[in-house]
């Protein structure tokens, strides 16, 4: 089954997605996820593709019961290959679905601290993701009331089963968001 273009992904993700925060956060894992697979030689496109929509069914379907189950439905009925399909049921913890693919694997390590690496971004003066290093999203992941909606423990096991340096993993999405950051709203004022 052929991959449905970028712009048909994109369009879903419109159809189920009003949020601008949402839209943005869709954005900025498409991004993470693009330039890792460039930088492992996969395919841009499938890993893109399945940053992008990870949550596009999560405005309508927020509940576990639903999400990303109904979302999964969805894209198999709109012709998605099953790769895209398990690698999103895979980003959900509590459906147990194993990370087998590297996409999936990548998927469920950048997601949540692609969202963190945002809300550190917002308590910076400027608001621009150039001044964010990797100390400082340390220093507030230790915090555990600063963004309590991330789930800490789901970011180190992301890290682990993508088997890579916790300091470099962190800088790789910094330096991956910074490529599209008037897009996503973190270019801030890097004059203060």
């Amino acid at each position: 089954m052929p991959l449905p273009s970028r712009d048909e992904a994109w369009d879903l993700l419109c159809e189920y997605t009003e949020s601008d925060a949402l839209r943005k956060h869709a954005r900025a894992v498409e991004q993470v996820m693009r330039t890792f697979a460039k930088s492992r030689g996969e395919d841009e496109e499938l890993f893109g593709i399945i940053g992008m929509l990870h949550d596009f069914d999560y405005e309508k379907y927020p509940s576990m019961e639903e999400h990303p189950m109904v979302g999964s439905k969805i894209l198999a009925q709109r012709g998605y290959p099953e790769e895209v399909r398990t690698a999103i049921l895979g980003h959900a913890p509590y459906l147990h679905v194993p990370r087998e693919s590297l996409a999936a694997k990548a998927l469920f390590a950048f997601d949540e601290l692609t969202g963190f690496v945002f809300a550190v971004t917002f308590v910076r003066p400027s608001k621009s993701i150039h001044e964010v290093k990797p100390k400082s999203v340390k220093k507030k992941l230790k915090q555990a009331k600063f963004a309590a909606s991330v789930n800490r423990d789901d970011i180190e096991q992301g890290i682990e089963e993508l088997q890579v340096d916790r300091d470099e993993h962190i800088q790789f999405v910094i330096d991956a968001l910074k490529e599209i950051d008037t897009e996503i709203g973190l270019r801030g004022d890097i004059s203060l």
